[in-house]
């Protein structure tokens, strides 16, 4: 469906610290930094934070989420804790099981240090 998801960012160290600590509890490495970039890969997917290439501020997308997959609700529940204790605030709903029109799945909300809403989360079985 995709290639890459891409955020900016207006202090990729902090970005950095974030994200190495999200992603780990998800299972992925540390990201690799070249100059005012970072990437992530896992799982054949591609995640970059940058600075902006135009040389304005980083903000973030009104009404746009980045949904990160877990393995399970422990690792919805790590990571969000981690991006917690690394920059993040937790938003919407706490940390939970939802009913979502793809059926029932484990979802928690966060939004990192430069405001980029991310949702963690995994499919559940039907009842």
């Amino acid at each position: 469906m995709y290639t890459h998801i891409m955020v900016g960012s207006n202090d990729i160290a902090r970005s950095k610290t974030f994200y190495d600590a999200l992603f780990g509890a998800l299972g992925g490495k540390p990201g690799m930094q070249n100059g005012e970039r970072v990437m992530y890969r896992h799982n054949g997917a591609v995640f970059i934070v940058t600075k902006p290439i135009d040389g304005q501020p980083a903000t973030h997308a009104n009404g746009g989420t980045i949904g990160l997959g877990a393995a399970d609700p422990a690792q919805v529940d790590a990571a969000h804790a981690a991006g917690l204790a690394h920059g993040g605030t937790a938003i919407e709903a706490p940390v939970g099981e939802r009913e979502t029109g793809l059926g029932p799945a484990y979802l928690g909300y966060l939004r990192d240090p430069d405001g980029n809403k991310l949702c963690l989360g995994c499919r559940r079985p039907a009842a």
